[in-house]
């Protein structure tokens, strides 16, 4: 039988648990992994399950969607999501994701990636994928926009690896909780311009990264995953931002890993991400 995942989500009541799994159980299914969670402030669940059973069952499944009021979708894991990389010039991102392809550790393929510089074609190259030059400027930024929605069109994510330009709003409108953002700084933490020098110049004792979903406010989308280095005084802004950007790597690489496995839901600013 092929293997699948079913995600739930809906108000909190009794027997949630219990008419998933048993419908499950009617379908001839088993089920071979699941996580839950209940927020605290609203009482909204959240059910992943992972079982091995039939294909098509979305139908069959609307009567106890529509009696608890979920919105439930089911996955086929088979049909594996497909990535553009929005890059700049540093590498370290990409390279990152790159090799948790190349490992087979992304369950996910890297279609093509998209540059507003040149520079990283040849870094791309040795993978054997499409490295698309998009120049962004000021003037051109709305046309540039239009050319990298019709590279990305049929795709599942796009992933910003120290993509150094805004997102408009009109792209996001399209891409809504699928594109996903490395922050250079344990959000909230010394957003803007310099991180690492504010950094140093407060004498912090931790430094970070942040991945996100991107919204329209800036820097302030669905946390997805962080992560801190313990720094000393000895560190200047340079070696802050060379350990800055092992976490940053790691941080983005487990990010889109999760998205890509549905591990994440994301319900009034925050998201669940299950293990």
């Amino acid at each position: 039988m092929p293997f699948q995942r079913l995600l739930v989500s809906c108000p909190d009541r009794p027997g949630i648990v219990a008419a998933v799994s048993g419908f499950l159980a009617d379908q001839g299914a088993n089920i071979v992994h699941a996580d839950q969670h209940t927020t605290h402030a609203d009482r909204q669940f959240f059910l992943r399950v992972e079982f091995d059973g039939d294909l098509g069952l979305e139908n069959a499944f609307v009567p106890i969607a529509e009696r608890f009021g979920m919105d439930a979708r089911f996955v086929n894991p088979a049909n594996r999501k497909r990535i553009a990389i929005f890059v700049s010039k540093e590498d370290h991102c990409l390279l990152e994701l790159l090799l948790h392809q190349r490992a087979g550790d992304l369950e996910a393929d890297i279609a093509l990636v998209i540059g507003n510089h040149a520079e990283l074609a040849s870094v791309v190259e040795p993978y054997g994928m499409p490295f698309h030059h998009v120049a962004v400027t000021s003037d051109t930024k709305a046309k540039a926009e239009r050319r990298q929605m019709e590279l990305v069109e049929g795709l599942d994510l796009i992933v910003l690896a120290k993509y150094m330009q805004i997102v408009s709003p009109a792209l996001l409108a399209t891409w809504a909780g699928r594109v996903v953002n490395i922050h250079h700084s344990f959000l909230p933490a010394f957003v803007g311009a310099r991180p690492y020098h504010q950094a140093h110049d407060r004498g912090v004792k931790l430094i970070g990264a942040t991945a996100h979903y991107v919204t329209e406010e800036l820097d302030a989308g669905p946390i997805i995953e962080q992560d801190v280095r313990r720094v000393d005084h000895r560190a200047d802004p340079a070696e802050l931002r060379r350990l800055g950007r092992q976490v940053e790597r790691a941080v983005l690489a487990r990010a889109v890993e999760w998205h890509c496995e549905d591990r994440v839901m994301v319900h009034d600013g925050r998201t669940v991400v299950f293990s």
